[in-house]
């Protein structure tokens, strides 16, 4: 197709009127409804724990109702006493965790993080809410390449001999936006490589790790085993949610680490609040435990209505710009991200000729720190929302946009 082909075909798009949102990873209101029972399934006569606790006192403990504990901790592949379950999402977890890092350092600092200028290895392109939370808490960004098998381990057993490393922080199950998912040989050299720092962590945000889209995932070794069969079983903290399972805005928020650092940092809770909403979590614990298939069986629900949306991306991708030279994108198994890289450095201007057609599309740049990709050419492509004839539509969009930029 020409120039002036592209031209009149993008020409016909301003036409339409779109106001087509593929900006953020939200859930659509279909996989919402999945989960309304919960919002009925706490009864006023039904306040107590099968533990003996009042929903509607205060104790409880900090770390969580011990029926949320134990659910959770089998998300996490953890025991119950390695988990805390909390408030609303892991994003607030681990920033209570990092926050305590620097304020006063972790389990085995001898100074708290903030005296060390720390720095802090991310993967690139990767989480734009991780690096602000990073960046904001004063944390140097480095970064490192992540891959099918996840972060580039050459370069990061090269970055932890220098001391003011103070760890790393990634997505080690269908990585936010890239969709990979970390190898069994990458988890064993993150728990067994040697550092210059003594408390280097591992902070692992495994928010999508339940979040499959076929019927064979694969499932990294978990990274706190790893550990443990490492010599290093107070490196890492695992972070989850069930923000994408169950309500975006009323979840819960829950991590697994060993039981000396879920002892340490609940001696940290202790001083800042009396417990978590014991009132979501038995909602979520009733309700996960009764849905048919539990968990499992509620995220295959969620994959029938977010898969097809998956599908349509690649195909309509395939069909406009496969085997042209002009892009390549992944295809992932699961999450709820697409990682799209054009082949010039035009992607501020192909988000730029997508919005003035009504798509919006997130940000060129946001998938690295500050907002500045080097090479101007990763796009993150968030499908989950829109319904299927929306994702179509905006994806017939993007690849003339691409079509249009690499020719001019």
């Amino acid at each position: 197709m020409n120039l002036s082909d592209l031209q009149d075909k993008y020409n016909s798009y301003k036409t339409m009127n779109l106001k087509l949102n593929m900006q953020r990873g939200q859930p659509s209101d279909a996989d919402f409804d999945l989960s309304n029972e919960m919002l009925t399934i706490v009864a006023a006569n039904d306040v107590m724990t099968t533990s003996k606790i009042d929903i509607r006192n205060y104790p409880g403990g900090v770390q969580g109702l011990a029926e949320a504990r134990e659910l959770f901790a089998e998300v996490l592949g953890v025991k119950p006493s390695e988990t805390i379950v909390g408030n609303n999402a892991s994003l607030q977890m681990m920033s209570d965790v990092l926050s305590c890092a620097m304020l006063r350092g972790l389990k085995d600092s001898k100074v708290p993080w903030f005296n060390e200028k720390p720095k802090i290895i991310v993967t690139v392109p990767g989480y734009d809410r991780h690096f602000l939370l990073l960046q904001e808490l004063g944390f140097e960004l480095v970064t490192v390449a992540i891959n099918e098998h996840g972060p580039d381990m050459d370069a990061v057993e090269k970055l932890v001999m220098d001391s003011s490393i103070k760890g790393i922080l990634f997505v080690p199950t269908y990585s936010n936006p890239t969709g990979d998912t970390i190898s069994d040989e990458n988890v064993k050299r993150l728990a067994s490589m040697k550092t210059a720092a003594e408390d280097f962590t591992i902070f692992a945000d495994d928010a999508y790790g339940i979040h499959h889209l076929t019927d064979t995932p694969r499932i990294p070794l978990n990274v706190l085993q790893a550990c443990k069969e490492a010599g290093n079983p107070d490196r890492v903290y695992i972070f989850s949610s069930t923000s994408k399972v169950t309500f975006a805005g009323a979840g819960l928020g829950f991590m697994g680490s060993s039981e000396a650092n879920i002892n340490s940092f609940s001696s940290h809770l202790n001083t800042r609040t009396i417990g978590p909403n014991k009132v979501e979590q038995l909602r979520h614990v009733k309700f996960l435990r009764t849905y048919p298939g539990g968990i499992t069986g509620l995220m295959k629900d969620h994959a029938k209505l977010i898969a097809p949306k998956f599908q349509v991306v690649n195909e309509v991708l395939t069909k406009e710009l496969g085997g042209r030279n002009l892009a390549r994108w992944t295809n992932p198994g699961g999450g709820y991200f697409i990682s799209l890289d054009t082949t010039k450095p035009i992607a501020s201007q192909v988000v730029k000729l997508a919005n003035d057609v009504g798509v919006s599309l997130t940000p060129a740049g946001a998938t690295y720190p500050n907002g500045k990709d080097p090479n101007n050419s990763n796009i993150r492509l968030t499908p989950t929302r829109p319904p299927v004839d929306e994702v179509k539509l905006a994806m017939e969009v993007v690849a003339t946009c691409i079509q249009l930029a690499s020719v001019d």
